[in-house]
């Protein structure tokens, strides 16, 4: 997850247990980026199952482009592309890097793309090949060379799709059961098209609502190749989110969520899935939508409902607001403070999302002051492994390795699938319910 809830140590402990991890690098400055790139890079050197996010960031290609540089300069072995509509150069860039032709005629690639997306149509893009044109500009600027760009152009983007279904943060809400077998269909015609068959295996795996074991043993009978588990993470030790944002989410149960305006999105009036118990976000949050929506300016909200605002959500004069949103912009940003100067109401979003992005910041601090204005990203997942660990050694937050959540995971979904064998097979077993035990890692 971003802003670091995936951490290293995270990366690390999945990695040890030779299962896949990939560092949550959206939201994070390229500093802390390359750091995490750094450390990661020195205590898993040459281990291939870890990872870091790349983020799409449309609105700042230099730091997407940025980002693809350092990953690539560390060696980063896979890489989970996420939140692209469209195929750019950096994704492209971090697919091609370092192709190579074994001597047996194989095709030998140096960085894994792992395209993470909720839509068919997007999944087609990078399950085909790369577009000419961005082959051809990368190579003209010697991000590539012409070998890695001919190889390339015969290969899809990713071989690994992560179908991501219902899930914590941003999320198009579509069910498991109905993308999967969407994306897997888009898979089939793609490999037709370009002749894919025996020279590149395209697998599509799910992420999305998996906190159980049967909820991961639905996703293989789907035909998922792999899964990838994002909300119940955050609960773990490893997990680089507070203390304090961890004990509200051990206490949420399938209700216990919300759809609140996203930070990076506001404008367009894109939500984020969220933890609803324990804090105030969604509904303040939603009343800075409503304010931004009816409203073509801060001086047009009625008095009343400024003061509210001022002293129910900012816990501060707006002037105070705007200061600090104005440092921030400065620094990130210039031009976003010179079009604010000229548009008021863009001067409003960005009054209004300086709430929004800090309170992420807040959870993740442990900000006891600002505790009912946590932002924490959750889907209904969380509340599904609550209640399925509820009795048990995982019950203890001390216990929440994210090595022994995957174990338990893995385990019991293996059972369920093995107890659905047998009741079709018309034995009578009552089994619903698979309880962590202790397991370790199978040594190698």
């Amino acid at each position: 997850m971003a802003t670091g809830i995936a951490s290293t140590e995270l990366v690390t402990a999945m990695a040890r247990a030779r299962m896949l991890a990939f560092f949550g690098s959206g939201g994070l400055p390229p500093a802390r980026i390359e750091q995490a790139a750094a450390v990661l890079s020195r205590d898993l050197a040459g281990m291939p199952n870890w990872g870091i996010n790349l983020l799409h960031s449309p609105g700042d290609a230099r730091l997407e482009n940025g980002t693809a540089e350092l990953l690539l300069r560390h060696g980063v072995p896979c890489v989970s592309a996420s939140a692209f509509m469209t195929l750019t150069p950096a994704v492209v860039r971090c697919a091609a890097s370092g192709l190579r032709r074994a001597p047996d005629g194989r095709i030998i690639r140096r960085t894994r793309v792992f395209a993470k997306i909720s839509r068919p149509e997007v999944a087609e893009l990078f399950m085909s090949p790369p577009p000419a044109p961005i082959l051809r500009a990368l190579v003209e600027h010697g991000q590539l060379t012409a070998d890695e760009a001919e190889l390339a152009a015969g290969l899809p983007v990713a071989e690994d799709i992560t179908v991501e279904a219902d899930s914590a943060g941003h999320t198009d809400g579509r069910p498991l059961a109905v993308l999967l077998p969407a994306v897997q269909a888009a898979r089939d015609a793609v490999v037709e098209r370009y002749g894919l068959t025996g020279r590149s295996r395209i697998r599509i795996g799910a992420a999305g609502g998996l906190g159980t074991p049967q909820g991961v043993a639905g996703a293989f009978a789907l035909g998922a190749a792999y899964v990838l588990t994002g909300s119940v993470n955050q609960v773990s030790v490893e997990s680089g989110q507070s203390w304090a944002a961890k004990e509200m989410l051990a206490g949420a149960d399938l209700a216990d969520v919300a759809m609140a305006p996203a930070a990076d999105m506001f404008e367009l009036g894109a939500k984020v899935q969220v933890l609803r118990r324990g804090t105030m976000f969604a509904s303040r949050a939603g009343l800075l939508y409503e304010a931004y929506r009816r409203h073509d300016s801060v001086e047009q909200i009625p008095e009343a409902a400024r003061t509210r605002l001022e002293r129910d959500v900012f816990g501060m004069p707006l002037a105070e607001v705007w200061r600090r949103a104005t440092e921030y912009w400065q620094a990130r940003d210039p031009a976003q403070v010179r079009r604010a100067d000229e548009n008021p109401k863009h001067r409003m979003a960005l009054l209004f999302r300086w709430y929004l992005g800090n309170s992420g910041r807040w959870a993740l601090a442990g900000d006891s002051a600002r505790r009912t204005d946590y932002q924490i990203w959750c889907g209904p997942a969380m509340g599904a492994f609550n209640r399925w660990v509820a009795g048990s050694f995982l019950a203890d937050p001390a216990h929440r390795g994210v090595v022994q959540i995957a174990l338990n995971l893995l385990e019991g979904a293996a059972v369920a699938a093995r107890v659905q064998q047998l009741r079709s097979h018309g034995l009578p077993i009552a089994a619903s319910r698979f309880p962590p035990r202790r397991l370790a890692p199978v040594p190698d």
